[in-house]
């Protein structure tokens, strides 16, 4: 890692010193000024990663942004026609998207192994609390159970069924006007269903599985990014898949992001625009029916 950049001098230089990083920039633009920056990767809470970004893409560096990519579908459609305008490399970082045993279940589903695929399930919650302030519970940040944790339910249905048809969701709203706790149905003209849950007020099992006329696929905790997963088929005994998994999983998302750079490519097949844009939509329509909105 070449810098770091914040939007204070005083806590760069803390992440800095604490990660033993070369240089601190006071501000996202001194850091996208940076000649020795190649690539830049935004962790800031939600309500950062569009200022942050349309700053980095503006001066031209590449951008791997976390998730959820902005607060909306709005202004991840404007980041993406910056990208695309100036012709400079953007991706979210959906690591679960770029994960190797993710990847191997998705293929096995493609080739048929568990039949045509009719339901997923899939849940993200934590026990909490959370102060006021805390990014979970403040609007400002785009708090919330559905941003921050229910992305990777819904990437999980995205990834097996596509988007859906049809949407339905419930929440328990704070007093703060954010979701606490969230159940979301995903239906689809095929007749499948994902039931997908996701909330900060208890420790749910983290867990997801795929199942299709002819067998299912159980994910490994924790489901977004799992270690391995359990394949279930008509009339054979399980089948365990374990992937290798050295770090925390956030390498992969940077080795494809490492080989698009090298490849000339502006947008990862992986986790392609037009991906992160529908995903985005997705969240937009739930935060609707649920009636949350963001200051």
């Amino acid at each position: 890692m070449t810098a770091v950049g914040s939007r204070s001098a005083a806590s760069a230089d803390a992440f800095a010193a604490r990660h033993d990083i070369p240089r601190a920039h006071p501000s996202w633009a001194a850091l996208a000024a940076d000649p020795d920056v190649d690539v830049i990767y935004i962790a800031t809470p939600h309500s950062g990663h569009y200022p942050a970004a349309l700053a980095c893409l503006e001066a031209g560096k590449a951008v791997l942004c976390e998730k959820p990519f902005t607060l909306d579908r709005a202004t991840s459609a404007e980041l993406v026609e910056v990208a695309r305008k100036r012709r400079v490399f953007l991706m979210e970082a959906m690591w679960t998207r770029c994960n190797p045993t993710v990847l191997r279940a998705r293929q096995l589903v493609a080739d048929g192994a568990i039949g045509e695929v009719t339901t997923v399930q899939a849940d993200f919650g934590v026990a909490g609390p959370f102060p006021p302030e805390h990014r979970m519970r403040a609007r400002a940040l785009g708090g919330g159970a559905l941003l921050d944790l229910g992305v990777y339910p819904v990437t999980i249905a995205h990834l097996f069924l596509g988007a859906p048809d049809h949407i339905a969701a419930w929440a328990k709203l704070s007093d703060e006007g954010i979701d606490e706790n969230t159940g979301i149905v995903f239906g689809y003209d095929s007749g499948a269903v994902a039931a997908l849950t996701c909330g900060m007020v208890g420790s749910t099992p983290v867990a997801a599985a795929v199942t299709g006329t002819q067998g299912r696929i159980e994910f490994a905790a924790p489901a977004f990014v799992p270690p391995g997963f359990t394949l279930h088929r008509e009339g054979a005994e399980p089948e365990v898949v374990k992937a290798p998994m050295p770090g925390n999983g956030y390498q992969y998302e940077a080795a494809e992001v490492q080989r698009c750079l090298r490849a000339g490519e502006l947008e990862s097949p992986l986790v392609p625009h037009a991906t992160t844009l529908e995903i985005m939509g997705l969240l937009d329509d739930i935060r609707v029916r649920i009636g949350v909105a963001y200051i």
